[in-house]
């Protein structure tokens, strides 16, 4: 792992110029600061995927509340692994302190996020899928661990319910935070399953409760001092929501809003930041069809402004200042990731800084200290993997913390962008498209479709993406539509996905993708194949079953097969509203399922799933085979099936994320080939990748 290293060059003259401005508190020019390096050699080898499609080397680098300490995940041989860097260190390293896998083991429990409270302790939240009598739901609990001591404790698990995990507020300066807890003492066995609020010693563990549990409340607001200001509820068979709310943190509560999101798409208004004026507050919104941030009266729910929004697409997340009594920032995608900075000090940063060093948008502060002082900054355009950074606004000091990959370093790899084209139905709908580098200039090339999950909710963009960039290292155009349902093109787009999406017009709106791609002469519609997670396992086997006119074969990862069966493990943690979620224009579930329509014409299926996954459990593969093999399906020919023992929905450890694109990359060379006798640079077609090879071998996939 690369930290701080003295690879990069010095910065460029107007990052030096920009560091000694005097208007943003820099008393001097950096000693160190290292540009982004071109790593040419690279640039021109193609990248197996072995090294690209491994974990990052470096991510989520949290920095202290002092900004003397980093919090980070590593790569450690494969796997996770969660270590401490002392900036003020002559020669600073990562000291691993755990790994995911340990917390794996214990009870397969999962690492949600990480935090730190107070300047010697992060928190980690842990969570895990249960069985609450006949019922699975998710348990999340905390665990604190002192970067002096090394030692790691539990925090308040005694007598907490199913979720014991959401912080509403820390006091750094204390090391006492605000904590959201089911509490199973009770007597009451509705106070034991709605939350209280406990405040809770970080260094001791000891705690005592803030706020009893209210009838009316399964989530609590806390304001910027730490005061109890409001509380949500959502009825899982009714889908309504509710909010309560009052003016102090000692007043009465009273309901303020009832709104019930029929097309889960987020209705309501949303508080997440109260502003010292009375009754003011922060909140986002879609009512107008897109998500934008407002000024909100809380008494009455009015809005007051609108503060921001982007003409066709949706804001996201809100972050305050550092008071917590006033926005800080604003995060939202439109071709790319992208902030709003509204507290002055980080805009100029940003703006004048960052955006004038390496472009605008290229450079991304991604955690600050508690005086936003020092900042973490990860840099990357947007065929980079990318690097973070160090950066001291007040002496000027800009150093390297560490690469994203460790090999890529900074090579720029296959470029991607944003596309537009036009639906059969007239819907204009955007796609990631990356193309492969070393086939430039080429027309009618093979090309790879990787549907992304959710499938309402997530999106693709025009960003670094490993499996996209592994695909197009083999010889793919790789296109990624953001089919109707996909997050963060406002309302109405979620809905045309639920009414007549599922299985239906959004398996059309990936079929359009190539088709209008094969038009522009850019892949040829007679080699395509679909490869897919999640969701996006769904559709690849919904394609293979529906469309196998339309494609070479497909690639099926943790998806769900069986509509019908998902809906029934659903329903105990969703509610029977909330469980509806999977589809609504389809007749019924089974016509859309593809493991109850097995019989018929299918395209070649490679099927990959986890033992350990528990938001999609590997049942959902194993009907899907099953129904195969009774349809007279033969195994080896028209589907391969490869279950990973230790993998789950996430695929946590480097061999099984490589065993998924090695296995991928072989089913595309045996039925969708990148290289074939009437390409013009056939003759200089690359070698297999190993991964495939040994893939192919391990599957028995003839190549």
């Amino acid at each position: 792992m690369t930290i701080f290293g003295k690879a990069a060059r010095r910065g460029s003259s107007r990052l030096a110029m920009a560091l000694a401005i005097g208007a943003l508190g820099t008393v001097g020019i950096a000693n160190s600061a290292p540009a982004v390096a071109q790593a040419a050699a690279q640039e021109h080898k193609r990248m197996p995927i072995s090294e690209i499609g491994t974990l990052p080397n470096t991510q989520q680098v949290r920095i202290s509340p002092e900004g003397n300490r980093l919090a980070m995940t590593i790569n450690n041989d494969g796997q996770e692994v969660y270590a401490v860097l002392n900036l003020d260190e002559a020669n600073p390293t990562p000291k691993i302190f755990a790994s995911s896998g340990e917390f794996m083991e214990a009870g397969d429990r999962t690492v949600g996020f990480y935090r730190w409270i107070g300047n010697d302790h992060i928190v980690f939240q842990l969570v895990s899928r249960e069985n609450f009598g006949g019922q699975r739901g998710d348990m999340a609990r905390l665990v604190s661990f002192n970067v002096n001591t090394g030692k790691m404790e539990p925090l308040v698990w005694r007598d907490s319910g199913g979720n014991a995990s959401t912080i509403l507020h820390v006091d750094h300066s204390t090391g006492k935070f605000l904590l959201e807890r089911q509490n199973l003492s009770y007597d009451s066995g509705a106070d034991r399953n709605r939350p209280e609020v406990v405040e809770v010693d970080v260094a001791t563990g000891k705690f005592q409760r803030v706020q009893r549990p209210n009838l009316a409340v399964y989530g609590w607001f806390a304001d910027g001092d730490g005061n109890i200001r409001g509380g949500s509820s959502y009825d899982g068979d009714t889908g309504q929501d509710r909010l309560l709310y009052r003016s102090d943190g000692s007043g009465n509560f009273k309901t303020v809003q009832k709104v019930k999101d029929e097309d889960f798409t987020g209705a309501g208004i949303s508080p997440s930041i109260f502003l010292d004026e009375p009754d003011m507050a922060i909140a986002t919104s879609n009512h107008d069809g897109f998500t934008k941030v407002y000024k909100v009266n809380m008494q009455t729910m009015e809005i007051v402004e609108e503060i921001f929004g982007v003409e066709g697409y949706d804001v996201g997340g809100t972050s305050a200042n550092k008071d917590g009594n006033a926005l800080g920032s604003v995060s939202y995608v439109t071709d790319r990731s992208r902030v709003k900075y509204f507290d002055p000090q980080l805009k100029a940063v940003q703006e004048q800084i960052l955006d004038d060093s390496f472009g605008k948008d290229n450079a991304r502060i991604i955690s600050t200290s508690e005086d936003m002082t020092k900042l973490v900054i990860y840099v990357a355009e947007t065929n980079q993997a990318g690097g973070f950074y160090y950066y001291d606004i007040q002496s000027g000091d800009f150093r390297q913390i560490g690469w994203s990959n460790n090999v890529l370093k900074d090579a720029k790899l296959n470029p991607v962008e944003m596309v537009r084209y036009r639906a059969s139905d007239g819907e204009m709908i955007e796609a990631a498209v990356t193309m492969p580098r070393h086939r430039m200039g080429q027309k009618n090339l093979p090309v790879v479709m990787i549907t992304h999950g959710g499938p309402f909710g997530p999106r693709d963009n025009a960003e670094f993406e490993p499996w996209a960039q592994a695909m197009a290292e083999q010889g793919y155009v790789v296109v990624q539509p953001n089919y109707r349902g996909s997050g963060g093109y406002g309302s109405e787009w979620i809905k045309k996905g639920r009414d007549d999406g599922f299985g239906l017009r959004m398996q059309d709106d990936l079929n359009d993708a190539i088709t209008h791609l094969a038009q522009q002469g850019v892949v040829d519609a007679d080699r395509a194949c679909m490869m897919g997670w999640s969701y996006g396992g769904y559709a690849s086997a919904r394609a293979a079953q529906r469309d196998p006119d339309k494609w070479n074969c497909t690639i099926a990862g943790a998806g769900v097969y069986d509509l019908g069966l998902m809906r029934r493990y659903d329903v105990g943690y969703l509610g029977k509203f909330g469980s509806n979620y999977l589809a609504k224009g389809a007749a019924d579930l089974d016509s859309v399922s593809p493991a109850k329509n097995a019989s018929g014409d299918w395209a070649p299926i490679l099927i990959v799933h986890g033992v350990r996954d528990a938001r999609v459990p590997v049942e959902q593969a194993r009907t899907l085979v099953s129904a195969l093999k009774s349809a007279g399906k033969q195994e080896g020919k028209d589907f391969v099936y490869l279950e990973q023992p230790k993998n789950t929905h996430n695929l946590p450890y480097d061999y099984t994320r490589i065993e998924w694109l090695g296995a991928a990359a072989a089913w595309l060379e045996k039925h969708n080939p990148a290289y074939v006798s009437s390409d013009p640079d056939f003759a200089s077609k690359p070698a297999l990748d190993a991964s495939a090879v040994k893939m192919a071998k391990e599957l028995d996939i003839t190549i």
